[in-house]
């Protein structure tokens, strides 16, 4: 199995249980093509380098997973087929990208753990 990391955009238009919507759709896409859905975070309401559909923000989502190369290719098509979705990038990640980003994972929640 590869490693992938994906950030999508949504328009900003959506309420947040639209985005919610979008993103249940995506995890359920990754899900039955059997993908191991290793981290997820949602990074709301940000302004855009530059205007995409005459929009300035967009909803921005990270999704990192475990998977097989041929769920990409069904993962970007319904990216395309959403109408919510501006923006997406698909990255495959080597090694050291797992490692990083796990430890950038790990302090946020050595963090939380001490603050409760």
């Amino acid at each position: 199995m590869n490693h992938y990391e994906t950030v999508f955009i949504m328009t900003p238009v959506l309420t947040e249980e639209m985005v919610k919507d979008a993103v249940a759709k995506f995890e359920k896409v990754l899900k039955e093509n059997n993908a191991e859905i290793v981290h997820e975070a949602s990074w709301g309401l940000r302004k855009l380098a530059y205007p995409i559909q005459k929009k300035t923000t967009g909803f921005y989502h990270l999704m990192e997973f475990k998977a097989e190369g041929d769920i990409i290719d069904k993962l970007e098509l319904e990216f395309r087929r959403d109408e919510r979705i501006m923006r997406f990038l698909t990255v495959a990640l080597d090694k050291y990208a797992v490692i990083y980003n796990a430890s950038k994972r790990k302090p946020a929640a050595a963090k939380i753990e001490e603050e409760a």
